[in-house]
């Protein structure tokens, strides 16, 4: 469990899942812990650094351990409100709209397209940062991507249009730093590698 940005705590996990690494993070100062599993270390661990007051989940196929730190802290589980239906059979998850103030210090902003509850959140911390879901990923070695077109449903292209698009409007938020549900951090020069990474998009037609 790592610092990366003040007040800010990155974790990375093995997900039996889908077979590979994610990541979760801990605004200590907002009490948000957003996509967690429990760290090698354990619950305890978080505890140690500060006491969450709410899980965010970034999208509805993020529920990961939120279950376990719900109980451990008595804490809400909360995700936007479209991706609710995947919880009509527990557990209990609370709305959120975009635009609100989720947390101290965080806002829940709109990105859809891949699913239509995704979200990017923004986070008061250190230079600003945005934490993103699906949209965006980042690759072992550091260049950011979308998810494979096997993701993205019947229509890729489209996805991937209606992605950049929403992500443009993003880069006018007050933010240097970048966290990914999937792909380790960047702690600074973040809004220029998201634009380049959009403008290279754009030259691929």
């Amino acid at each position: 469990m790592d610092e990366v940005l003040p007040g800010v705590l990155h974790w990375t996990t093995f997900h039996e899942g889908i077979g590979q690494p994610v990541h979760s993070h801990f605004f200590v100062e907002g009490g948000a812990l957003f996509d967690p599993r429990v760290p090698e270390e354990g619950i305890e661990e978080v505890a140690r650094h500060g006491r969450p007051e709410v899980v965010l989940l970034s999208n509805r196929h993020h529920l990961r351990h939120a279950e376990a730190f719900a109980e451990a802290f008595g804490c809400p589980i909360r995700a936007q409100r479209s991706g609710l239906h995947e919880f009509s059979h527990g557990p209990s998850v609370q709305p959120f709209e975009f635009g609100d103030a989720v947390a101290p210090g965080v806002i829940a902003l709109e990105v859809g397209a891949l699913t239509p509850e995704d979200t990017a959140f923004r986070l008061a911390a250190g230079p600003g940062a945005l934490l993103f879901a699906d949209a965006v990923i980042r690759d072992a070695d550091g260049r950011l991507s979308y998810v494979p077109d096997s993701l993205m449903g019947e229509d890729p292209a489209g996805v991937r249009t209606a992605l950049a698009r929403r992500l443009r409007t993003l880069l006018e938020a007050d933010f240097d730093a970048l966290l990914f549900a999937h792909g380790a951090p960047v702690t600074r020069d973040g809004r220029a590698l998201l634009r380049a990474f959009l403008d290279a998009q754009d030259g691929r037609g």
